[in-house]
């Protein structure tokens, strides 16, 4: 097989010639956009050998100015794949596919609609801020708020459908909201489930295929559990959230499962290279081929050695 029939094997519910693997990391900041984000992600692809060639997004929602009341929301301008920031992506990304393994299954990073509200304003208020400030004025005034995520949404399903025409199989949807320290699961269902949903619907319409990534840690899974219609990949947190490969087959009935390592501990950080063949060999045979990608939590770390992921390959198609 090759890797992307390996991959659309696993899709399909069949039992691949092996287990496919896929992995990512954040590039140094200088290296992680134009140009050189292009030689990036090329190096990674060549000295890590994945299935899966994910392309990652550091080009985000640009900041807006500051949001410090609900009524602030409205400064959220309408997106559309003509803004410089959506502009940056695609050229990335088409430069990328004209030089990457066509054999490879190859997948682009799309930040939800709770991610691409946070990128605007993160860097003046920080990450716990932002985050509590939604909450904040979710519960003082919610319509501007709503609003604001949907203008997001709007450009957000551009881009995926953009990824198809570039010529990738489809997006990989970094899913946040489901942390039970945030939102409730009334807010959840009414401000972020339904954006989210039109996204990955925008994704399946434009014919791709929608790896949804749930991020963070403390999820209450049970918010995700209706998303199954819309993913053919679910990959979260197992070690951060206790949620295990098995559980999230239960939940997903016919969907493929992708993860079975800590990204940042544990033996894929800290193991000899022989230790982590044996755990990747260990948790394919634990958890079966069928449906299976080997993955990690989220991504690794930005300066771990390629040699250690290229080790995670060989294993799994040594499984």
């Amino acid at each position: 097989m090759t890797k992307k029939e390996r991959v659309w094997s696993v899709i399909q519910g069949k039992e691949a010639d092996h287990v496919p693997t896929g992995f990512s990391l954040h590039f140094a900041k200088e290296k992680a956009s134009g140009e050189e984000g292009v030689k990036s992600h090329l190096k990674f692809f060549r000295e890590t050998d994945t299935d899966i060639i994910k392309i990652m997004n550091e080009n985000l929602v640009p900041d807006v100015g500051e949001i410090k009341v609900p009524k602030d929301w409205d400064k959220i301008p309408s997106y559309s794949l003509r803004d410089d920031f959506m502009q940056r992506q695609i050229e990335m990304t088409q430069r990328i596919m004209e030089q990457a393994d066509g054999d490879a299954f190859a997948i682009g990073t799309l930040h939800g609609v709770c991610a691409s509200a946070i990128h605007p304003i993160e860097a003046r208020y920080g990450y716990e801020k932002v985050r509590e400030l939604f909450c904040t004025h979710i519960r003082e005034n919610k319509a501007p708020v709503i609003e604001a995520f949907k203008r997001i949404t709007d450009g957000m399903c551009q881009l995926a459908a953009k990824y198809k025409e570039l010529g990738l199989e489809g997006i990989y949807y970094a899913a946040l909201g489901g942390e039970m320290r945030y939102f409730t699961d009334e807010e959840f269902k009414e401000c972020i489930e339904p954006f989210d949903r039109q996204i990955l619907k925008a994704s399946r319409e434009a014919g791709g295929v929608n790896f949804l990534h749930i991020c963070k840690n403390g999820l209450n899974m049970k918010r995700y559990e209706g998303y199954g219609d819309l993913a053919d990949v679910v990959n979260w947190g197992v070690y951060e959230t206790d949620f295990s490969l098995k559980e999230g087959q239960r939940m997903f009935p016919g969907t493929a499962i992708m993860g079975g390592l800590a990204n940042r501990s544990g033996v894929l950080v800290d193991g000899t290279i022989g230790e982590l063949q044996d755990a990747v060999k260990e948790i394919i045979h634990t958890f079966g081929k069928k449906g299976f990608i080997l993955g990690a939590d989220c991504t690794l770390p930005t300066e771990i050695d390629y040699a250690r992921i290229k080790a995670m390959t060989q294993a799994a198609r040594e499984a």
